[in-house]
């Protein structure tokens, strides 16, 4: 007999009485952000909003049912991530990519099961139904499914679904960077010694794309303003990728294998679609706006795109070192 797994995205279930990730019924709770992070950087009592801007949250409030079989293992997931965070980057580095992409998800998909919830008691105080498009219940569902590798039997083979790259990092000592897409599944991690950056279900294609990128920083401990112009390229080539991920899944007695469907490019369409400057530009802007750098100081006419991880003459890397803007 097959395995039979829960998924919420079926009939569209995100009641408190259920566990998030097995559907089993419940009467405990874990939090959404792990809660040394918030004791550490104390940003629980901080508010973060839902995508229409309407209702608001502290990041301690958030909180998910949860079975008593799923908080241990993530309890258990939180400790190795811990021990490894206080090691620096090189104990980030350590960790296998499915330890980051079960940690990374939890707070991607925590917040996407807040939205779920939310939208739904809003639609029924309308009286009008709640309802997902066909893509959306397929690529929340099976990043559900890739979540609960963390209590069941699981596993990814082959091409693995995601992109995650970490890197050696500079902040102050107290500054936490974070940032996530709970539509395109997109996470952005900083603190004083390193950085990564997560693409939950591009099945690789944009690790790949960027590679030539990412060997040129390899040695190198980046700028804050580099780390932000590195997700913009992650975030937008997440934006004109023009084909979905795809998955092998095969579900037999010993459990359910995952592997990721190599992403490539028919005779009339790209992999990836035109990458328009003055829209990139715009998204910069959003990350750099901190520094006082605005659309204009990043495409002007005549002159090259501003960028502070590759010379536009050169495309050597720009040594962080002889960045003159604060950390």
């Amino acid at each position: 007999m097959s395995l039979s797994l829960f998924n919420p995205f079926t009939d569209l279930i995100f009641d408190e009485q259920f566990c998030f990730l097995t559907g089993d019924l419940t009467t405990e709770k874990m939090s959404v952000y792990p809660e040394w992070l918030m004791d550490h950087f104390k940003f629980g009592t901080d508010r973060i909003e839902m995508m229409d801007k309407s209702k608001s949250y502290t990041y301690a409030d958030l909180q998910l049912p949860c079975s008593p079989r799923v908080k241990k293992a993530f309890d258990a997931l939180e400790e190795k991530v811990q021990k490894a965070y206080k090691k620096g980057y090189e104990g980030m580095a350590e960790l296998d990519e499915q330890s980051l992409f079960l940690w990374t998800g939890r707070m991607v998909y925590g917040m996407l099961y807040y939205e779920m919830q939310y939208e739904s008691a809003r639609k029924l105080r309308q009286r009008e139904s709640f309802d997902l498009s066909a893509t959306l219940r397929e690529r929340f569902g099976n990043l559900h499914l890739m979540m609960q590798s963390i209590v069941e039997p699981i596993s990814f083979v082959g091409q693995k679904p995601w992109s995650i790259v970490v890197f050696p990092l500079k902040y102050s000592a107290d500054i936490f960077s974070y940032r996530d897409d709970t539509v395109n599944l997109l996470f952005q991690f900083g603190v004083n010694g390193f950085g990564f950056i997560a693409c939950l279900q591009d099945n690789g294609i944009i690790g790949e794309q960027q590679k030539d990128l990412l060997e040129k920083m390899k040695g190198h401990v980046l700028h804050p303003i580099q780390f932000e112009e590195l997700f913009a390229r992650f975030h937008y080539s997440d934006y004109i990728l023009q084909y979905k991920a795809e998955y092998k899944i095969e579900n037999t007695d010993d459990g359910i294998t995952i592997e990721a469907i190599p992403i490539t490019a028919n005779a009339d369409r790209p992999v990836f679609g035109f990458w328009d400057d003055e829209v990139f530009a715009q998204l910069l802007t959003n990350y750099w706006s901190v520094y006082g750098i605005q659309r204009e100081d990043i495409i002007q006419f005549q002159k090259p795109f501003l960028s502070f991880l590759e010379n536009p003459y050169t495309k050597d890397f720009v040594v962080p070192e002889g960045i003159d803007l604060p950390f």
